[in-house]
């Protein structure tokens, strides 16, 4: 199936990963762009908000009347609609209510008004931390956190209604996504949004727990362009792919790297205690989604830092007033 002349619905679309898959969708086809706006930023569809094949809406994905009339004349779903996994140590309902029942709401919605194509953006939370490497899709799904539980739990129900009702069901697997646009106020700040405005602001970067930890981090073009092919592959139906780079790194690392970058080596990090039910190690293997839609991630570890870094310092972003906020857990 090709996403081209389609009417196609993303939910979480003012969100990091939701706004870059907007982006990409914007030319050819008729979006509708649904958020609650309770963590998406109304400026990521500052630009594609203007063009005349573009509606933005302001709705709950758990509203279930809402999402039935929104699906009205939708060819293709795609669900991004998320609450964070920092939110979820801190209120682990909420992010139950959103990632499992906000889904099971919007797959009601998808299978009524007869959707061609229902997509669910998952998470490389649901894996835990690794077993074996590079993580393939095959590997066991133990979650560390009530996010990645109530992620997979996402994944159970989508799935579900594809053996059940025969509803064409996609499922895609994204790892530590960095980038543009990525969270950066508050608690919910991201761990490469707080280095950058850290070391520019001349503070020490804060690293929770020893920094060994590693993860598959993917610049958020190359994540946005894997989940738009998956959603695009026939063959995908009924099943699950991973979306990363294929490659691993430390935590530590990326606060070198980034000192680098900026130009203030003489920080070294400071350490704190580890976030509960932290992952140690996460590494993608992409080989079925090269496979499948020829995936190919573009962006090198060390370019996309550098033009994270360049995004942050163009708009003169800093350190909020009230700092990062004690963690919420």
């Amino acid at each position: 199936m090709k996403l081209s002349g389609k009417r196609v619905l993303v939910t979480g679309a003012a969100g990091f990963i939701g706004s870059h898959v907007s982006d990409r969708l914007a030319d050819g086809n008729e979006l509708l762009l649904v958020d609650d706006f309770s963590t998406g930023a109304r400026e990521n569809l500052e630009a594609i908000s203007a063009l005349a094949n573009v509606r933005v809406e302001e709705a709950d994905i758990r509203d279930r009347e809402r999402m039935l009339a929104l699906c009205e004349g939708i060819d293709v779903v795609l669900h991004l609609a998320v609450s964070c996994l920092r939110t979820s140590l801190g209120a682990p309902e909420s992010s139950h209510d959103v990632n499992a029942g906000g889904t099971l709401s919007v797959c009601l919605a998808a299978r009524e008004r007869e959707v061609e194509r229902f997509v669910y953006v998952s998470s490389s939370e649901v894996y835990g931390s690794a077993e074996t490497v590079p993580m393939s899709e095959s590997h066991p799904c133990r979650p560390t956190t009530v996010y990645g539980a109530s992620k997979l739990a996402g994944e159970a129900y989508a799935l579900a209604f594809w053996r059940t009702y025969g509803m064409a069901v996609s499922v895609v697997r994204p790892f530590n996504t960095y980038g543009p646009r990525e969270p950066w106020r508050g608690a919910r700040a991201e761990v490469i949004p707080r280095f950058v405005l850290q070391l520019l602001a001349g503070q020490a970067p804060v690293i929770f727990g020893s920094g060994a930890q590693t993860r598959d981090f993917t610049f958020v073009e190359d994540t946005a362009s894997g989940i738009v092919a998956a959603a695009e592959c026939d063959a995908l139906v009924g099943d699950v792919v991973n979306v990363g780079c294929g490659r691993e790194a430390s935590v530590a690392f990326i606060a070198e790297r980034l000192a680098q970058i900026i130009g203030r080596e003489n920080l070294a990090p400071e350490y704190a205690a580890p976030r509960p039910g932290d992952v140690d190690r996460h590494y993608a293997d992409v080989g079925k989604a090269k496979t499948l839609f020829g995936y190919e991630p573009r962006t090198e570890l060390e370019a996309g830092l550098e033009r994270t870094v360049d995004w942050f310092r163009d708009r003169n972003i800093t350190v909020p007033a009230e700092g990062f906020g004690a963690p919420n857990w």
